[in-house]
């Protein structure tokens, strides 16, 4: 993964298990990924989506609550402004979540193309692919405490729109129409 404040105070993290799964090529592929969410300025650019979108949340939830807590008796108004409030903050977060999750899948692929301008598309597919053999190794059942860590999307439903990353089916299909 890409950390950093800024594009000059950056840095790519690399698991022991992922130098000893992927071949050159395959690493490549993977650090010219990350390099490109360094290029984009993806970390900083997120923080501020997040931040933009929970300053709405807020904003909305006590708007909305002010203007219900004003049609209730006057006794009775700090704690409908209060419950109306907590209750449309979860509401509205969980429908920014999906704004966000949208706009983190959409800097996938950005990065996945970026990377593949870095190391080749081959590299970058070829990489996308050990990702998925090795994915499909770990199961999640037996291992609950690894379930976060898998990278692979949802296909469906509520998760698919909360998915921080495409699946990887649909990102190997657009690096490989993109040659």
């Amino acid at each position: 993964f890409a950390t950093g404040a800024n594009k000059n105070a950056a840095l790519v993290a690399v698991s022991t298990g992922l130098l000893g799964r992927m071949s050159q090529r395959q690493m490549e592929g993977v650090l010219s990924h990350e390099v490109a969410h360094i290029a984009n300025g993806d970390m900083v650019t997120m923080t501020l989506v997040q931040g933009v979108v929970n300053a709405f949340v807020m904003f909305f939830a006590r708007v909305i609550a002010f203007a219900v807590s004003q049609n209730v008796k006057e006794e009775s108004r700090r704690t409908v402004n209060f419950m109306v409030t907590m209750v449309l903050e979860i509401a509205f977060s969980l429908l920014g979540a999906m704004v966000v999750a949208y706009f983190s899948r959409w800097r996938e692929f950005r990065a996945d193309a970026g990377g593949a301008k870095l190391a080749g598309s081959a590299s970058m597919i070829d990489a996308l692919k050990a990702l998925k053999r090795s994915i499909e190794t770990i199961d999640v059942e037996a291992h609950a405490s690894v379930a976060t860590l898998k990278i692979s999307g949802q296909s469906g439903g509520l998760m698919a729109l909360l998915a921080t990353h495409p699946p990887l089916e649909e990102r190997i299909a657009k690096l490989e129409n993109m040659r």
